[in-house]
């Protein structure tokens, strides 16, 4: 399910949850997910002022279904890149921020790696810069995200220790928390 491309007049959250983006133009709506092995991008053109995020499970593949794309990277940052255009975003100053990907299970096959993997090398052929994020590590982490300003905060799910090393240098907030800038 695709959040809506609008405004809100008061100050918010909005979860974006699996298979789910959301992209507005408000600086007072904070987005907000659950990772584990999941990546969420957090995009943004700071001039235009438009941002949004997503949440996807796997990087790439087909499914059977209406929404069965929805849950492929592939898809997930095609459609959140296109909908911050279609708010007034210019590709040539989008700049993105990556969360997730964390290892959940030891098994053989690392889903999360995979999606981290991925998710830079997405970025990377579009040439769209990395600005932050964490990717990869153990456990899970909560996202918090402000679209507009491009603030980001990280927290773990659980007692593990925070997340692997970041993709850009962090900046502790307090106890447990990363935020970005």
């Amino acid at each position: 399910m695709t959040a809506a491309l609008r405004d809100h007049p008061a100050t918010h959250r909005v979860h974006v949850g699996q298979g789910e983006h959301y992209v507005t133009t408000d600086a007072g709506v904070v987005l907000t997910t659950i990772l584990g092995s999941c990546v969420a991008m957090c995009l943004r053109d700071p001039v235009a002022g438009v941002g949004g995020m997503n949440h996807f499970l796997l990087p790439e593949g087909s499914g059977s279904g209406r929404d069965a794309g929805r849950r492929y990277g592939a898809y997930a940052m095609e459609v959140l890149i296109n909908d911050c255009l279609k708010l007034g975003a210019r590709r040539d100053r989008l700049e993105a921020k990556l969360f997730g990907g964390g290892r959940m299970f030891d098994a053989l096959q690392d889903v999360g790696r995979a999606n981290a993997d991925f998710a830079e090398r997405f970025l990377r052929d579009e040439e769209i810069p990395v600005a932050g994020g964490s990717l990869r590590g153990t456990g899970g982490r909560r996202v918090q995200y402000w679209p507009v300003s491009g603030r980001a905060l990280q927290r773990p799910v659980t007692d593990h220790s925070p997340p692997g090393p970041p993709v850009r240098p962090i900046v502790a907030a307090d106890a447990g928390a990363v935020e970005l800038f």
